[in-house]
């Protein structure tokens, strides 16, 4: 029997994994041209904020944030915006919530899939888009004429939980949907009924990601100026915006901001507005950074 001396075949290289030339290419372009976008986005970013630094920190004062608005540069101060943006803040807090929560917690874990529910979830995606100056006209429509309520502090505090209201809904969901289900059939399995299963189980697992989605949407709504202005807010106010007190005018640094922007003093519209947008960006930092505070203590207790 002859025995066949040729050598074996070599091995093809395998090409399935093999990228083409112009896949590759083009690839690089695109991670390319994404690198520039954001570099330019942040110097644009950097320019600006050192723009505002140069122009507003001599501004800054304890006088600044103590006095109330006036009529002369100097003697001029955002307390009435203070008080006014933490109390919005406070009050739209204590109302989006559990409002926000409860409805996630409802269409996530007990509502029925159907057509109205999938109706639903279309309407509170759609709404967490739509412009903020059209909930202003909602608060002034609503909330100022309809109920009542006048210009008010409570309008404020109404119209801009209905703004983020949405957006929490669908970041709390969101965050209950990425608790394992695994918790949930472990607490059913023991006994528990379903309602306590969501609240000892799945929300306690989901908070971090709730405060987080929470707090970034009050961080939205401490910038708004359309909704507010549109709903009742005043330029100036010569008294303390209390919480507790929902029935009087109010301010917030946004309103004094633009109101001190159209003034014709040179002044205001340079130093004094670049003081008060630092203070604003001051309170976005400090409530950016109780966010991921939070949410890093929530996520090692759990």
């Amino acid at each position: 029997m002859a025995v066949s001396t040729s050598a074996p075949p070599r091995e093809q290289p395998d090409r399935a994994f093999r990228a083409p030339v112009g896949n590759t290419i083009r690839e690089k372009f695109t991670q390319l041209v994404l690198l520039l976008g954001t570099l330019v986005a942040l110097a644009v970013l950097a320019i600006l904020l050192i723009d505002i630094a140069f122009d507003g920190v001599g501004g800054l004062s304890l006088n600044f944030l103590s006095n109330y608005t006036s009529r002369f540069p100097e003697m001029t101060g955002i307390r009435a915006g203070i008080t006014g943006t933490l109390s919005l803040m406070l009050l739209t807090a204590l109302m989006t919530f559990p409002l926000g929560v409860g409805a996630a917690l409802y269409l996530e874990e007990f509502a029925e899939r159907n057509r109205w529910t999938r109706l639903l979830e279309t309407n509170i995606n759609n709404l967490a888009g739509v412009p903020s100056i059209v909930y202003g006209l909602l608060g002034l429509s609503v909330f100022v004429f309809f109920l009542g309520f006048g210009r008010s502090l409570i309008t404020g505090a109404l119209t801009l939980t209905a703004l983020i209201l949405p957006v929490v809904i669908v970041a709390s969901r969101e965050a209950l949907r990425a608790v394992p289900r695994e918790i949930r059939d472990g607490g059913l399995a023991l006994g528990a009924t379903p309602l306590q299963v969501a609240f000892r189980q799945t929300v306690p697992a989901a908070i971090p990601s709730i405060m987080t989605g929470m707090i970034l949407s009050l961080s939205r709504a401490i910038g708004e100026t359309a909704p507010i202005l549109v709903a009742g807010a005043v330029f100036s106010r010569r008294a303390d915006n209390e919480p507790w007190n929902l029935s009087e005018s109010y301010t917030a640094i946004p309103i004094q901001i633009f109101d001190f922007v159209k003034r014709p003093q040179e002044e205001f519209q340079v130093g004094v507005a670049s003081a008060a947008i630092i203070v604003l960006m001051t309170v976005l930092l400090f409530m950016n950074s109780a966010a991921i505070i939070i949410r890093n203590r929530y996520a090692r207790k759990i």
